[in-house]
């Protein structure tokens, strides 16, 4: 062993610390905690905890046991530790991997990972080498292979490598195959698991023996241990999604193999068997394979979504449990997304931003981003919080629902209807799940069915059991815009009216997953009805304020959502004094009772942001006691970041609560408009200092809402704002970007938004804003033109440079052959309102400046001319004047460009401007 010795007292104190550690005071913990994570900046500290770990047996097994695990998690201190401190630490936990004791062996191998992982491999070759012969050693060979296995899950990449003219893996993997023959079913699972993780990296060292990696796979899947068959169904899982060609001479057996396996009674391999449809569907080259299967999958998976024995222990379903509060860990940690300043479509475009769970609480692959938005698992919680066999397959159908639509229907029409009739109470429960699933894909064949399906699924509503009550909420949900659509009284009377009133019901029942779903639903309800709820405000409000003397911790943070989202889709209908008095007192009480470092103060801050906006002058009463404590929050929050900048010790501040208070902040100055000028003028301190320096944060989220801000404050409190511009538009200017990171690309948003709201306030040609023109132009079109810039962003610029044009023709007219076209392309498919159509006076303010600048993009310019619906009169004049300039000017050659225009853009053109 490498020689490194540690100093008595420095490992007495450390000793001492973690035999503290297993004291079960919070307070004490807490005071370790801040102990420990002192001690990582001990230059020597991991060769301690390997000490510990390796060469004090006399010590409890628990107490090395935790050295060792402080070990792993400070694994990466290795790469800043001296050559003796690296080199002790390696070798003692080699060493400890071979100790007496179970657990210290185990403590070593994932030390032995965590070391790997950061060092990688290629630096670190004696320990491959050591873990390699360990697998000749009977009495070693199943902790080597558990290490191996962790090690190929984690990191295949860094293990994919050349060291020194050699590939490790060339001698791995033929070991491994071998392996999966062994007689010890632990050691066929290991060979199996390791083989599987490099399939998702093409790893041509196992590819050099693809055909003996599929037959060990058929081979092994009759194998007795379901283990090792689990592992057989997720490497074909792997397989079919990496080298899907591969599999396709045999898919007739694979596919018997996965139906089997779907069903089998160990539910960790028919989860992994599940997999496979999941994947099958979501490849869209596949489906010609899969379509000839559909009549066989489909029903399987409708079997797979009842509730197993283990879920309803686990569930505890059918009490009444309103008045139980809940326990902190069933409460999520949630992600406060920062506003963020888009425009709608008239077509449906593709979401810029994959989320990163499902519906159904699968995680879906997304490597541009770590944060997902828990608001988008509409379902996730519905049953476990683990991913099981019943998501998977509610996921697999959803997909297949959009994948193959009425002939999906078509298979599942007769054993849903058997389902949903049953006298099994779990039989109707999962088939109401399976509508629910395949309300995307297949609602155009199951609309015809829906006049049947609504009413019972609302007579379900009544049901005693509460998991077939929450699952019909939810489906319900999934079928919202169909409930909501304003067709005709009757539609409304039979559909509309009844799932609102049975969705509240839902909101206010005894039980807490039903309240959960009821809530959710009612919020998925309330977007797609948006004003359609103006008439029932007085209900719903009723409705939603007792369920605030109702709920326990957990859904009074769903409560917030609806409430947020309600005040979304009404808008100013809200702000009805009755209304306003119905909602405000118990918002205001529990604003007064939470203090400001509640994290309960974020969603109830975050639902005010909402609420204000609509409610506008109304919430004036209001406004003062929330304007002053964002104003304070923000001010805090800041002072805490700054102390934690000037002492890096200190635990990084949340950034959630300054956050929501900006965007809150925002909230008002759209409200209230001008009349919040008193407020900021008055407080203290000074809001619009606070916000310059809120620019300049690390945080791009921060920033994200201080520009929003900005925004917002121009358009209500200009005269206010305009001292501040100077430092304010530098910063705007320096964070507009072509070619953003993704945690940036909001911020970036937001910027080139607030900018053209700024341009707008200032006014024709205003001296002091000229300054900034050539700079914000010169980065404006690059963001345009980028081909790789998101959607939202060459929106954002659009408008902006069309409204800075509007103010500035002379200055950015000549710039107009350069990004005419581009212009036209990122805004004619906008729904038309003031943002759009000030930015498209601009651009015909741009054309009447420099008309040759058009020349090239007219085609482009006439078919945004014509994707308007309704422009507003001043537009409309602005369009007809420079079309039937154009014409005038060269009648043969406009006659001759127009011939060879699309004819639905010469109809529109020759039917509205007679041209």
């Amino acid at each position: 062993m490498a020689i490194w010795n540690p100093q008595p007292a420095g490992l007495q104190e450390i000793l001492q610390t973690i035999r503290d550690s297993t004291d079960t005071q919070n307070q004490v913990q807490r005071t370790i905690t801040h102990k420990l994570n002192s001690f990582t900046r001990v230059p020597d500290y991991i060769a301690y905890l390997a000490y510990i770990l390796a060469a004090l047996p006399q010590e409890e097994d628990q107490i090395r046991t935790i050295a060792g695990y402080l070990l792993k998690n400070s694994a990466h201190l290795i790469l800043k530790a001296s050559p003796e401190v690296a080199e002790y630490a390696k070798s003692a936990v080699l060493s400890a991997f071979s100790d007496s004791s179970a657990l210290i062996r185990t403590a070593a191998g994932q030390d032995i990972v965590a070391f790997l992982g950061v060092l990688e491999p290629r630096n670190w070759p004696d320990c491959l080498e050591q873990l390699v012969a360990m697998l000749d050693d009977p009495n070693r060979q199943e902790a080597a292979f558990s290490v191996f296995e962790k090690a190929c899950e984690d990191f295949p990449r860094k293990l994919d490598i050349d060291i020194n003219g050699t590939r490790p893996l060339d001698f791995m993997i033929p070991k491994f195959l071998m392996l999966s023959e062994h007689h010890s079913p632990k050691m066929r699972s290991h060979a199996v698991a390791c083989l599987s993780y490099f399939v998702p990296i093409n790893s041509q060292s196992l590819f050099a023996h693809i055909d003996t990696f599929i037959a060990c796979l058929f081979k092994r899947a009759s194998d007795e241990d379901p283990s090792v068959r689990r592992h057989v169904c997720q490497a074909l899982v792997l397989l079919l999604a990496a080298r899907p060609e591969k599999l396709m001479p045999e898919m007739a057996n694979v596919a018997e193999y996965m139906l089997y396996s779907t069903k089998d009674k160990n539910e960790s391999v028919a989860l992994e068997a599940c997999e496979f449809w999941l994947t099958f569907a979501e490849d869209p080259d596949l489906a010609p394979y899969l379509h000839p299967l559909l009549a066989r999958v489909a029903p399987v998976l409708l079997d797979c979504m009842v509730y197993g024995e283990d879920d309803l222990l686990w569930l505890e379903g059918d009490t009444e449990d309103t008045n139980v509060p809940d326990k902190e860990t069933d409460i999520k940690p949630r992600h406060y997304g920062s506003k963020s300043h888009g425009l709608e479509r008239d077509a449906a475009g593709n979401a810029e931003e994959m989320t990163k769970r499902g519906a159904y609480g699968q995680e879906t692959i997304d490597d541009e981003e770590d944060d997902y938005d828990l608001d988008d698992d509409d379902f996730a919680d519905e049953m476990s919080t683990e991913w099981n066999l019943r998501k998977c397959a509610a996921a697999a159908l959803d997909v297949l629902a959009v994948r193959f639509g009425a002939d999906l229907m078509n298979v599942l029409l007769a054993p849903l209807k058997d389902k949903l009739w049953s006298t099994e109470w779990l039989e109707r429960e999962s088939a109401i799940l399976a509508l629910g699933a395949m309300a995307e894909g297949c609602i155009d064949s199951i609309e015809e069915h829906l006049k049947v399906l609504i009413p019972y699924l609302i007579n379900t509503l009544n049901d005693p059991k509460p998991l077939v009550r929450s699952i019909s909420c939810w489906t319900l949900g999934r079928y919202a815009s169909w409930c909501t659509q304003p067709i005709s009284e009757e539609h409304k009377n039979q559909y509309f009216i009844p799932t609102m009133e049975g969705l509240l019901r839902m909101v206010l029942d005894d039980n807490k997953r039903v309240q959960e779903a009821g809530c959710s639903a009612f919020a998925t309800l309330e977007e797609d009805a948006g004003a359609e709820l103006a008439p029932y405000l007085e209900p719903v409000l009723r409705n939603l304020v007792f369920a605030f003397q109702k709920y326990q911790h957990k859904n009074m943070l769903i409560l917030y959502d609806a409430v947020g989202t309600l005040a979304d889709a009404v808008g100013r209908a809200l702000s009805n004094p009755q209304y306003v008095d119905i909602l405000m007192p118990p918002l205001t009480a529990r604003w007064n009772k939470l203090p400001d470092g509640d994290e309960d103060l974020i969603p109830l801050l975050e639902c005010l942001a909402s609420v204000t906006i609509a409610m506008g002058p109304g919430f004036a009463p209001y406004a003062p006691l929330v304007f002053q404590r964002c104003v304070n929050i923000v001010h805090q929050a800041l002072l805490q970041y700054q102390a934690y900048q000037q002492n890096p010790d200190l635990d990084e501040p949340d950034k959630s609560f300054l956050v929501v208070s900006l965007d809150l902040l925002s909230g008002l100055a759209q409200g209230m408009g001008s009349t919040l000028e008193p407020f900021i003028s008055q407080t203290n301190p000074n809001l619009l200092s606070l916000l310059t320096v809120c620019l300049k944060h690390p945080q791009a989220s921060v920033r994200q809402s201080a520009y929003a801000l900005v925004g917002d404050l121009a358009m209500g409190c200009f005269n206010l704002l305009r001292p501040h511009l100077p430092a304010i538009m530098t910063e705007l200017t320096l964070q507009l970007d072509p070619e953003p990171k993704v945690e940036f690309i909001s911020a970036c948003n937001n910027a080139a938004w607030s900018v053209g709201e700024v341009a707008l306030r200032y006014g024709r040609d205003d001296p002091e804003f000229q300054q900034w023109v050539n700079p914000l132009i010169a980065r404006l079109i690059p963001i345009l033109l980028h081909p790789k810039a998101p959607r939202s962003l060459h929106e954002n610029a659009a408008v902006s440079i069309g409204r800075i044009g509007l103010m500035h023709p002379a200055l950015v007219a000549p710039h107009l052959p350069e990004f005419a076209q581009a212009w036209c392309q990122a805004l004619y498919e906008i729904r038309d309102n003031e943002e759009k159509d000030s930015a498209f006076r601009g651009l015909c303010t741009l054309v009447q400046t420099n008309p040759a600048g058009i020349a090239k993009s007219l085609l482009w310019f006439c078919n945004a001319i014509v994707r308007w619906n309704n422009p507003s009169p001043e537009l409309n004049a602005m369009f007809q004047q420079l079309l039937t300039g154009f014409r005038n000017h060269d009648i043969v050659g406009w006659q001759a460009q127009v011939s060879a225009f699309p004819p639905v853009i010469q109809e529109r053109l020759a039917a509205r401007y007679g041209v």
